[in-house]
């Protein structure tokens, strides 16, 4: 569709006149500041007083201005505002008179004598004004017996007030009634919007079930805490569809319950593509303020809390136990990345994530996301978690994990369970600590199982291959972010271990 000048009068088309330049009518710009927003409003206020488009409410979003109504033949910048074409300023219409026609010429006749009847109502009304009661306060009473009503055949109706004494004509008192059934409508669908949902904030302050259904996090004070921590980080303009506390609970909730966009852009009343771009600003926050929460425990604090089940087995000495889990992933259509993500254990295309939690049973260590087919071993030298080794220290871990050396080079010590290869069956004593490795060991199941089914993102039967992709500026990808949010969250629940 060519465009078309918005000025009065003004012929101006782009198919017809290809060496004009055509621009739109700026706009309030908020996301940039105090400074930006209030001199953009200002340079819009003075486009539209200078277009003469005050009083007709707010533009369409095609209108356009053509290169005739500035002197330079194009708009300066933001900042320059005391240059001349700042705004439109010449060949505006407004010199030029509105050819007058026959019809318009008969509907200016009939509105003078709708005048001058108006002005006979008036006097016959003012007879009356004593006797009329006040206007009530709901303007949609206005029909009601309160109000006095003149009609004739040919003129408006008018209706006087006893209050304000003023008339108003039917066509007023119409668009009044009209503006408020509209703002009846949005008040019903905001307030449905609210009854369907039921995700505010006080909603949550009611219920801890709810809390913890829909977020994971074990009660609404600790919610609260998670939302004060990442409120100042949060943008919100008075342009947004969802308050900051909305943004949050929508996070939670795909992470949660592993909702897909369109259903959160039913509940919400948003747009899926704003579902996503929510979703993905929040995660990136989360990610920022709560990693803290995953950090590997001074060693005085790790013996000195040791659960018994590890001190009558080992001692104080176990520092970490440590274990793979892999999430399920699209098929990539790349060959490379197809093969390096094929997982010959789950048979089927995985990112894997090194994990260490410590026996009180709260994670220490989250890995960066890697493809399924890297071995353990391969993970684990490249994750630098045996960094945080110290002289003594004991590490668990699977059969898989043949890591031995690696450990030994920090002068810490591996536990795992014994092998058969090679032999016709284990000796008792590695059946004995075959044995005890694994009665404790089982603690590093049950808490991947507690990340995995508390947030049920990581159970997804196939999550997007564009969560794998590493944005330009970023050091993470949006499933390294995902990792390290649900470890953190499940550290702020209750630990599954027992400390006797």
């Amino acid at each position: 569709m060519p465009d078309c000048c918005s000025v009065y009068l003004c012929t101006n088309r782009s198919n017809k006149n290809r060496d004009k330049r055509f621009f739109r009518i700026p706009k309030e710009i908020s996301h940039r500041g105090d400074k930006t927003r209030d001199i953009s409003k200002r340079r819009r206020a003075k486009w539209l007083a200078n277009l003469s488009l005050v009083t007709k409410g707010v533009e369409s979003r095609h209108a356009r201005v053509c290169s005739d109504h500035f002197v330079k033949g194009y708009p300066s910048e933001l900042f320059d505002e005391e240059d001349i074409d700042w705004a439109p300023t010449i060949n505006l219409g407004h010199q030029k008179v509105k050819p007058t026609s026959e019809c318009a010429l008969k509907r200016r006749k009939r509105a003078v004598e709708r005048e001058e009847k108006r002005q006979q109502n008036q006097a016959a009304l003012a007879l009356l004004s004593l006797q009329n009661p006040p206007l009530p306060k709901d303007v949609n009473d206005l029909s009601n017996k309160s109000l006095e009503n003149v009609t004739d055949r040919d003129g408006p109706t008018v209706v006087r007030t006893k209050e304000c004494q003023t008339y108003v004509t039917a066509e007023s008192l119409e668009e009044r009634d009209k503006e408020l059934a509209e703002k009846k409508l949005e008040l019903l669908d905001l307030q449905a919007k609210v009854s369907l949902t039921g995700l505010s904030k006080e909603e949550f302050a009611k219920s801890e079930a709810k809390t913890r259904f829909y977020t994971g996090i074990p009660n609404f004070l600790v919610l609260l805490q998670v939302f004060n921590l990442c409120e100042a980080w949060i943008s919100h303009t008075d342009r947004s569809a969802l308050t900051k506390f909305e943004q949050l609970i929508l996070t939670l909730m795909r992470l949660k319950l592993n909702l897909s966009l369109q259903d959160l852009a039913y509940r919400f009343g948003i747009s899926t593509a704003t579902a996503s771009r929510v979703f993905k600003k929040l995660i990136s926050i989360l990610h920022l303020r709560l990693q803290f929460l995953i950090e590997w425990p001074e060693r005085e604090i790790l013996r000195a809390t040791m659960p018994m089940d590890f001190r009558n087995t080992f001692g104080n000495q176990i520092a970490v136990i440590i274990d793979c889990f892999e999430v399920f992933v699209e098929r990539p259509s790349n060959l490379l990345a197809r093969a390096q993500s094929w997982s010959n254990y789950k048979h089927h295309n995985t990112v894997k994530f090194l994990i260490g939690i410590a026996p009180q049973g709260y994670i220490t260590f989250i890995s960066d996301a890697w493809g399924g087919r890297v071995s353990d071993k391969h993970l684990t030298e490249k994750s630098k978690i045996l960094q945080n080794l110290l002289p003594g220290d004991v590490v668990l871990a699977d059969r898989g994990f043949n890591i031995e050396e690696n450990v030994g080079l920090y002068c810490a010590s591996l536990k795992i369970p014994a092998f058969t290869k090679g032999k016709s069956q284990l000796t008792p004593f590695e059946v004995e600590e075959t044995r005890k490795i694994a009665h404790v060991r089982i603690h590093v199941e049950r808490v991947i199982g507690l990340v995995r089914r508390k947030f049920q993102v990581l159970q997804s039967r196939a999550m997007p291959t564009e969560f794998l992709h590493t944005q330009p500026g970023e050091q993470h990808s949006l499933i390294d972010k995902i990792g390290v949010v649900c470890c953190a969250l499940t550290n702020l629940c209750q630990s599954v271990v027992p400390l006797e």
